[in-house]
């Protein structure tokens, strides 16, 4: 080596040399800095709000809170992030902090939290801690004790059933909520509850409000439980719906009001086959459809499908209807009359056997005396006897 040599000019040339490769222009620091930051706004997106450090949150949430904070608080970091932050996550310039942003560890960051979830330093081994909120949740739903007064709540119950099955009420997807009132009603578990009572509101520890309420199950039990321990339930569970209020329309509508909606209308028909079985019981034995559209326009072509007994059909009846669900209306009158279906087998145009599912044994009388009864919201308390052919109490 030359005496020349200039251990300045040197030194810096292994300096350039020893610098991290680059992937896709970020230094690996940069790298974990916006991997970081990633993680906090997929927590916002889902959740739709910033991570906090309320004890009962769990450990991962607690530990995005405190990483937004160290983010917010380094120069260098928001150097980094500022053009991947849309939605304004590092909000407005804080006092820098002396620390730096190789400091970003989440060993780090999950002893700052100070808890007991903390007492190992692999986060990783956390993936399965629940937080205490969710745990207390799970033990007062399960801690129910019998209803004393549910012969007042459990024809509460029946008419909801009927209203789902009549479309007067729908379920949705229960998403959180801070609000609830007297009346509520969800499925939780397969188990529909009421909220039947609130109590005071009153602020949590952490300053959140809570209420405590008295909820009704159907099965006969109730429990006296924080509502955001209802909540929590609810959220855990992917299956769990909220049940809408009745609503006030009528089923059905001679003359609909300027806002209903043309649902359409339950028909009955009448085959004009020259089958043996049908000839023989041709004056009891009907097709009961509901269709969105013109019923003349539905059953034409009737005699080459085998829905129709592959004959023509002369219609009996119609009924118009008004925002109500079809297919679930149609569901009720078809497990109404279950017991008097028509149990016949056909071959289609293309020599396949077919069995049609909407033909039943039922003097039109009867049928008529069903709608009325669905009109009346009772048909719940009622079932087809195929012995006397009549409509008789359940």
């Amino acid at each position: 080596m030359s005496d020349d040599v200039d251990l300045d000019e040197l030194r810096s040339e292994l300096d350039d040399f020893a610098q991290p490769e680059r992937a896709g222009g970020r230094t690996p620091r940069e790298q974990r800095i916006i991997a970081g930051f990633e993680e906090i706004h997929r927590f916002v997106q889902e959740h739709g709000r910033l991570p906090t450090h309320d004890p009962d949150a769990d450990i991962f949430e607690r530990l995005y809170a405190v990483r937004l904070n160290r983010l917010r608080s380094l120069a260098e970091c928001r150097a980094v992030l500022k053009d991947i932050d849309p939605t304004g996550l590092l909000g407005d310039a804080v006092p820098e902090s002396s620390e730096t942003a190789e400091e970003l560890s989440d060993d780090e960051l999950l002893a700052s939290l100070q808890d007991d979830a903390a007492a190992e330093n692999d986060i990783t081994t956390l993936v399965h801690v629940r937080k205490r909120e969710e745990i207390r949740a799970a033990e007062e739903v399960a801690q129910r004790t019998p209803c004393q007064d549910f012969a007042k709540f459990k024809p509460i119950f029946e008419q909801v059933q009927r209203d789902l099955e009549l479309g007067n009420r729908h379920t949705v997807a229960y998403k959180d909520s801070t609000q609830v009132a007297k009346g509520d009603l969800y499925i939780l578990d397969g188990q529909k509850v009421l909220v039947a009572e609130l109590g005071e509101r009153f602020l949590s520890d952490y300053g959140r409000p809570n209420l405590r309420l008295r909820v009704i199950f159907d099965n006969g039990t109730e429990s006296d439980l924080l509502f955001r321990s209802l909540q929590t339930s609810l959220s855990k569970d992917k299956t769990a719906r909220r049940i809408s209020n009745a609503e006030s329309r009528p089923l059905f509508a001679d003359v609909p009001e300027d806002e209903d909606l043309a649902t359409g209308y339950i028909y009955v028909l009448r085959s004009q086959s020259q089958h043996p079985f049908v000839t023989a019981n041709r004056e009891v034995l009907h097709k009961i459809g509901v269709t969105g559209g013109d019923v003349k326009s539905r059953i034409a072509g009737a005699k080459k499908d085998p829905t129709y007994l592959l004959a023509d059909v002369e219609i009996v009846a119609t009924y118009k209807l008004a925002n109500v669900n079809r297919k679930v209306l149609e569901g009720l009158l078809h497990k109404f009359f279950g017991s008097a279906r028509l149990d016949l087998e056909l071959k289609d145009r293309f020599g396949l056997q077919v069995e049609p599912r909407e033909w039943f044994l039922v003097p039109l009388p009867q049928i008529d005396e069903a709608i009325e009864k669905l009109k009346a919201g009772t048909i719940g308390d009622f079932r087809f006897d195929v012995e006397t052919a009549s409509i008789v109490p359940t």
